[in-house]
């Protein structure tokens, strides 16, 4: 499956932003979807996932309330709203996908066997 993100850019803080994933070459409904991020220095992160069979899994308290992940498997499409940025979410996020029944840990970018390509996003203060 080829992942494909967008949706970065250049907000202030505070603003929102939507993250679009869309994939082709299989459908993802048999997918676990997942978003991370890599800041400048830093490791990847996880942020959210999308487990093939329903529900959210999110990071972080401090992105738990503000980063909501979807998807729509109808378009092949996952999302990440994010509401209330600040400078410390600039970073290029990433989708990523791994085939439902492997690994519980969706924490992990072990588990992922596709990656999208990233967008950035940097807010500014």
């Amino acid at each position: 499956v080829q992942l494909q993100a967008s949706g970065g850019g250049l907000v202030q803080a505070g603003a929102s932003l939507r993250l679009s994933c869309a994939a082709s070459g299989r459908t993802i409904d048999t997918y676990d979807m997942a978003w991370f991020r890599q800041a400048p220095g830093k490791e990847r992160e996880f942020v959210a996932a999308a487990p093939w069979d329903g529900g959210s899994i999110n990071s972080a308290e401090s992105m738990k309330a503000r980063f909501i992940p979807s998807r729509d498997n109808a378009k092949n499409t996952m999302y990440l709203q994010m509401n209330s940025l600040s400078p410390e979410d600039t970073a290029v996020y990433y989708c990523a996908a791994a085939p439902r029944g492997g690994s519980y840990f969706y924490r992990s970018t072990t588990k992922y066997e596709y990656w999208g390509q990233g967008t950035q996003v940097t807010v500014s203060s």
